[in-house]
């Protein structure tokens, strides 16, 4: 066992690769689980080979789906999908982490904020991801979140509120274009009330909230919610920051709440539903307990076809 994942140790000298002015030994992790090959590598001098582990920046992407046409990730909070604008100084992009670990080439399909964990699709093919592109332009996909934001919500509703992208079009010096329609639904999952003051407010209360995107404009929920006037815990552009700042300061929380959690379609080569689920992270489990939230994911919605063509997101 390696990190909980059964696996193979293959233990090789590379003479080739100087590690501290010395021969490097190559540790290999080979994931032997459901799924392709998973491969990790890591050096160290010779002699005393240390114990193997590997370092964040090489751990393993979870795997949560694959087929011969597609592959679907956890991702990780804190990792962009691709080479974006975005942030230049970034090094490390889920596609060729993903393309390392596998070894073949994957082709993005979709987005998730780079604060934002869970399902994450890849096409295997350029084939398979212009298809599954269509679905989303086209509305076929749903995709279900969990977020945790500030304040008490009705039991469901729906968001409807056109959004603009003006502000980025703006800094690229970009035409701009009138807010385009934007609809969320959502359902409230639970709520908590907290001991801590903040603001003028002897307590802190907050909902967990299931929420399903019927379109797909740029931060999109974020934005949604922020209009509300309950952003998401942990938002550092769209959120509150006394808010923010309590998770941190009591409960040592310092990421966005939000959580990509399901993802569902009709397979575009099969023609079969295909729902793809993402758990909740590990490490949120404490604080969900904490805030005596749920910590088990909401029985899928129907997949609704809502028909009209999208921006891909």
């Amino acid at each position: 066992m390696f990190g909980g994942i059964s696996c193979q140790l293959i233990t090789t000298i590379d003479r080739q690769n100087q590690s501290g002015g010395g021969v490097a030994a190559s540790v290999v992790v080979v994931d032997l689980s459901v799924g392709a090959p998973k491969i990790a590598q890591m050096f160290a001098p010779v002699p005393g080979i240390q114990p193997p582990f590997i370092e964040p920046s090489m751990r393993l992407l979870r795997v949560l789906y694959q087929d011969d046409h597609y592959i679907a990730i956890n991702k990780p909070a804190g990792l962009l999908v691709h080479r974006s604008e975005i942030d230049r100084s970034e090094r490390r992009f889920a596609l060729q982490l993903l393309r390392n670990q596998i070894g073949q080439h994957v082709y993005p399909i979709h987005r998730l904020d780079k604060p934002t964990a869970g399902v994450l699709l890849f096409g295997l093919s350029s084939e398979a991801a212009s298809r599954a592109q269509l679905a989303f332009r086209q509305r076929q996909v749903q995709k279900e979140y969990l977020a945790v934001c500030r304040g008490y919500l009705p039991d469901s509703g729906v968001i409807d509120h056109p959004l603009s992208d003006n502000r980025e079009k703006m800094e690229r010096g970009e035409q701009e274009r009138p807010p385009q329609a934007a609809r969320t639904r959502y359902e409230c999952l639970g709520t908590t009330e907290m001991p801590y003051p903040v603001g003028r407010y002897p307590g802190a209360r907050y909902s967990l909230l299931k929420l399903i995107p019927e379109t797909g404009r740029k931060h999109q929920l974020r934005r949604h919610l922020k209009h509300l006037s309950h952003p998401i815990v942990g938002d550092t552009r769209y959120g509150d920051g006394k808010h923010n700042r309590l998770f941190r300061d009591q409960f040592n929380s310092r990421r966005l709440l939000l959580f990509a959690v399901r993802l569902q379609l009709v397979h575009p080569f099969t023609g079969e539903p295909l729902c793809i689920e993402s758990p909740l992270p590990k490490a949120m489990r404490p604080l969900f307990g904490t805030l005596n939230l749920p910590q088990q994911l909401p029985p899928a919605a129907p997949l609704i076809n809502n028909g009209e063509p999208d921006d891909l997101d």
